[in-house]
C-alpha cells in the first residue's frame, strides 16, 4: 500500500490524531450522495446493492460530494450490509424500508449463514477503493463497516424495527448465541475493514447506528466486547478509527473505551459534554443538527461556530453532522458550512 505524500499533513487525519491541523477539517455522513442531483442521476434505474458492487459507480459517486463541496475528507460509496451481501446472506435493501433479510437468525442453525469474508466476495468493493487512493490525491479515504449490534439487529428482526423486541429477546434469553452471533459478525466486519484499508483507505468508521437502543449495561455485557474485536482488527495497520452510534449520549464513555481513536457524536449532547464521558486521550466528531442546514444562512453559521467552539474542549475535533445528510438538503448549504467551518479562526 502506497500513501500520497500530503496525506501527511491532511487537517481530518492530523485531527484524529489529535495533532494541530491547518484548520478545522470536516466531511459529511451520507455525502456520497444522498443529496445531490448529479448523484440522482447517475443512480437511475440502478438498485443499491447493485450499484455498491459497481466499480465505477461506487468511484463516480464517491468523488461527487469532494469535488462539489471541497470536504476534507471522503468516505466510500457503500452500505452497511455490503459485507454480509458479500459472504451471501439473502437480503435486499427495498425502496422506502431499508435491509430485508429474507432468513431472520433467531437460532442456532441460522449462524450457518455467516462465514469469513474473502477478498473475492467484495473484490469490486476493493477496487473502487484501490482506483479512488489515486484519484483523490490528498484527500483522504475513510473505509468503513457497520457494528455487530446494528448488524445483529437486521440479522435478527429481518428488517428495520422501533423497538428491537427480537433482538433484545435473544440477547437475553439466549445469551451464549448471542455472543456466538455478534462474535461472527465481529470477524467479518473487522475483515471488511482489514481489506479496505490494505486497498488503500486512510481511516475506518464503525457505524453503530442502532446501539442507543440500548442501556449502558446491556452494551457493557452484550456489544461493546464485539465492537472493540472489529476496531482492533485493524488496530496495527495504523490509521485513525472512528466510532459512530445514534442516541448514545449515555453510551459515549464506553464507546470510546472499546478502542477507537474519534468518538462520533449525534447532535443531543453538546461536544463539550461529551469530551468530559469520554475522556481527553481521544478526538470527537460531529455534531451539527442535520436539520439546521434546512435554516437561514445565518442560523448554520452562528450554529457551526457554537460546534467549533465547544469542540475546542477536546484534543482533536473533526467537524461533521450528528447524523447523516438529510435526503432534500439544498447542496449549496453544505458547501457553504464547509467554508464556513474553513475559514474559522480557533486561535
Amino acid at each position: 500500500m502506497t500513501t500520497h505524500p500530503l496525506l501527511s499533513s491532511s487537517p481530518f487525519l492530523r485531527a484524529c490524531r489529535g495533532e494541530e491541523p491547518a484548520h478545522v477539517p470536516v466531511w459529511f455522513m451520507r455525502q456520497a450522495g444522498r443529496s445531490l442531483p448529479e448523484y440522482r442521476e447517475l443512480r437511475m434505474g440502478v438498485g443499491m446493492l447493485e450499484a455498491c458492487f459497481t466499480t465505477d459507480l461506487v468511484v463516480e459517486i464517491t468523488l461527487q460530494p469532494v469535488r462539489r463541496h471541497g470536504v476534507d475528507a471522503a468516505i466510500f460509496f457503500s452500505d452497511i450490509v455490503v459485507p454480509l451481501r458479500a459472504i451471501g446472506v439473502d437480503l435486499d435493501i427495498v425502496a422506502g424500508v431499508g435491509p430485508v433479510v429474507a432468513e431472520p437468525i433467531r437460532s442456532r442453525a441460522g449462524l450457518d449463514q455467516l462465514r469469513d469474508l474473502e477478498p473475492d466476495d467484495v473484490a469490486p468493493v476493493l477496487a473502487a477503493v484501490t482506483a479512488l487512493t489515486g484519484e483523490l490525491g490528498g484527500t483522504p479515504l475513510i473505509g468503513f463497516t457497520g457494528a455487530p449490534f446494528t448488524l445483529a439487529s437486521y440479522l435478527v428482526e429481518g428488517r428495520p424495527s422501533r423497538d428491537y423486541r427480537h433482538t433484545k429477546a435473544l440477547m437475553h434469553s439466549d445469551p451464549d448465541l448471542w455472543h456466538d452471533l455478534l462474535g461472527r459478525i465481529a470477524a467479518i466486519a473487522g475483515q471488511f475493514l482489514r481489506l479496505q484499508v490494505q486497498a488503500g483507505a486512510s481511516a475506518v468508521q464503525v457505524f453503530d447506528s442502532w446501539a442507543g437502543a440500548l442501556s449502558l449495561a446491556d452494551y457493557r455485557a452484550f456489544v461493546q466486547p464485539h465492537s472493540a474485536a472489529v476496531l482492533a482488527a485493524v488496530e496495527d495497520l495504523d490509521v485513525p478509527r472512528i466510532h459512530f452510534g445514534v442516541g448514545t449520549g449515555e453510551l459515549l464513555g464506553a464507546m470510546g473505551e472499546a478502542g477507537a481513536d474519534v468518538v462520533g457524536v449525534d447532535w443531543r449532547v453538546p461536544l463539550d459534554e461529551a469530551v468530559r464521558r469520554i475522556g481527553p486521550e481521544r478526538s470527537v466528531q460531529g455534531n451539527l443538527d442535520p436539520t439546521l442546514l434546512f435554516a437561514p444562512p445565518e442560523v448554520v453559521e452562528r450554529e457551526a461556530r457554537r460546534v467549533i467552539e465547544q469542540g475546542r474542549a477536546a484534543r482533536g475535533h473533526v467537524f461533521n453532522l450528528g447524523h447523516g445528510v438529510l435526503p432534500d438538503t439544498d447542496p449549496d448549504a453544505l458547501t457553504r458550512l464547509v467554508e464556513v467551518v474553513h475559514a474559522y479562526e480557533t486561535d
